[in-house]
């Protein structure tokens, strides 16, 4: 079946209808790792997004259970091309196949060289995945420009609180959509983790008496939460030690007086070099985000840049001055280096124990 996808400046693509065949309207990114399909599907970072993956051949090893949540979040997913026969001797079924059990909609056969660049040059644009070849662009236009993600940190955000049994320090994790192997690389270190819904009070975090407080990666536009920086502000004024990733570290500089803007495209893959300004050591990095902090908007007297992207400058990192809290723009707990980034967690841990 022949799909089609218009982006709000008018550009059609055409191609082969895969997963869901429902109509889908969301904002199309690009995605630029050559491996890591299923835990990009499984990213609740892509809550509200279509996601375009610009390495050509997708699902030659299928569906394997390195999921990074429960379900797929992305709106939709578009590719070059897709593997029908997918062969892993973990393999558990065909992206095909997943796609359709998730609802999912997506298109394949789509130049996904052609459509980044389009993306690159003008800029990150809302788009619509349809099967309807009588579609009507007068009418889906107007749609797609007044699409807005809204807030979907609700929507990926645990129902109730839960706990990683462990012996060593107690750490808090708040769970802006947290992918599952930032609880497991804590939990590796033996630390007890206890995961909470966005929306919990910090005062019943605080009563916890964590010995550590994690601020996880997730969706949307970080300065429409407001109510979760109020939050977090009163986190930051105790003593605990707190690491911060993704989206955390954006509000986190947001409690803090800080600003965030939107990237012309976001940085989403896992080959994104970054320095370590203490160090000059560059790591590769995972990345998914559409938003950046403004590192000038924070007088160094609350936090100093810890973190550059080498690519193009943009602030990757924060070390707070006079407190025991660092947070970093990408994904320590992905594999691309493959585990470049790890010791940010092995720092937290000291943070911790000398906290103690």
């Amino acid at each position: 079946m022949k799909a089609f996808l218009i982006l709000e400046d008018g550009t059609v693509f055409t191609g082969a209808s895969i997963g869901s065949k429902r109509d889908m309207i969301s904002e199309i990114v690009f995605n630029t790792s050559m491996t890591g399909y299923l835990e990009v599907l499984t990213d609740p970072s892509y809550a509200g997004q279509a996601v375009v993956m610009t390495y050509p051949l997708i699902g030659n090893y299928g569906i394997t259970p390195d999921m990074e949540s429960k379900k797929a979040w992305p709106d939709g997913y578009i590719v070059r091309e897709l593997s029908r026969t997918p062969s892993n001797f973990r393999c558990e079924g065909s992206i095909q196949e997943f796609l359709e059990g998730q609802d999912v909609p997506g298109i394949a056969g789509v130049d996904t060289r052609a459509l980044t660049k389009v993306l690159r040059e003008k800029g990150t644009m809302n788009g619509m995945i349809t099967t309807d070849e009588n579609y009507d662009l007068d009418e889906i236009i107007p749609k797609l420009k007044a699409y807005s993600i809204g807030d979907v940190v609700s929507k990926v955000t645990c129902g109730e609180t839960y706990i990683l049994e462990g012996s060593g320090p107690k750490v808090a994790l708040m769970d802006f959509g947290a992918k599952h192997n930032i609880a497991r690389s804590l939990n590796r270190r033996g630390c007890e983790v206890t995961v909470y819904p966005a929306d919990t009070p910090a005062e019943t975090v605080i009563h916890s008496n964590p010995d550590g407080i994690m601020l996880s990666n997730g969706p949307g536009d970080p300065e429409t939460y407001v109510s979760v920086i109020h939050e977090i502000k009163k986190l930051y004024n105790t003593n605990i030690p707190i690491f911060a990733i993704c989206l955390g570290h954006q509000l986190m500089a947001l409690a803090n007086g800080g600003k965030t803007y939107k990237l012309k495209y976001g940085h989403r893959g896992g080959n994104h070099p970054v320095k370590d300004l203490s160090s000059n050591r560059v790591y590769i990095s995972s990345q998914n985000h559409g938003y950046a902090v403004d590192a000038s908007s924070l007088d160094s007297s609350v936090a100093t840049e810890a973190f550059v992207n080498v690519n193009d400058g943009t602030n990757e990192g924060l070390a707070y001055t006079g407190k025991n809290i660092f947070t970093v723009q990408f994904h320590p707990e992905a594999c691309p280096g493959p585990q470049d980034s790890g010791y940010l967690f092995d720092r937290f841990m000291d943070m911790m124990k000398g906290a103690e």
